[in-house]
């Protein structure tokens, strides 16, 4: 007797196999795909300069240069200069590439999230297969069964009708 049940592969799964993880450059790749040439080149631009300017390198060269006019905002003794110095020379300009390392090693720890996840998640979907795969053979096994008594199930009304 076979199963009566038929699996069917949720769509979503072939959809999960051929994107991957959702990881920053899968989603980018997937992206560039459905964008125009103008959305491509600001997409690559942006990311080129945002890859140079979040490095620690940039913050350290941004702090040196906020120094160049530090010397003529304590010379002005005039506290409003010196604030503003602060606020939108030093704090802007050091502060930028820092906040951007710090995004990057953020983003860099939720794609770790995202593999393990997707990995975890290909697991489960193999198991469940490797179930259903179990399941279907105890199938076969209890309709052999069936069979078997059913059988034997005739031959003792047989007997019974012989008596």
């Amino acid at each position: 007797m076979a199963s009566k049940y038929q699996y069917r592969n949720n769509p979503h799964a072939e959809l999960r196999k051929e994107r991957g993880p959702a990881t920053r450059a899968n989603i980018h790749k997937r992206r560039a795909n459905e964008e125009s040439a103008v959305h491509k080149f600001n997409a690559k631009l942006g990311l080129a300069i945002t890859n140079r300017v979040g490095t620690m390198w940039a913050a350290y060269l941004f702090f040196g240069l906020t120094l160049v006019s530090l010397p003529g905002a304590i010379a002005s003794r005039n506290t409003i200069v010196i604030v503003s110095w602060i606020a939108q020379t030093f704090l802007q300009l050091v502060l930028l590439p820092i906040i951007i390392v710090g995004q990057n090693i953020q983003a860099k720890s939720a794609d770790e999230r995202a593999i393990a996840t997707y990995n975890d998640a290909d697991a489960i979907l193999h198991d469940a297969k490797e179930i259903q795969e179990h399941l279907n053979t105890q199938d076969e096994a209890i309709g052999d069964l069936l069979e078997k008594v059913a059988k034997l199930e005739a031959k003792l009304l047989a007997a019974e009708g012989k008596k």
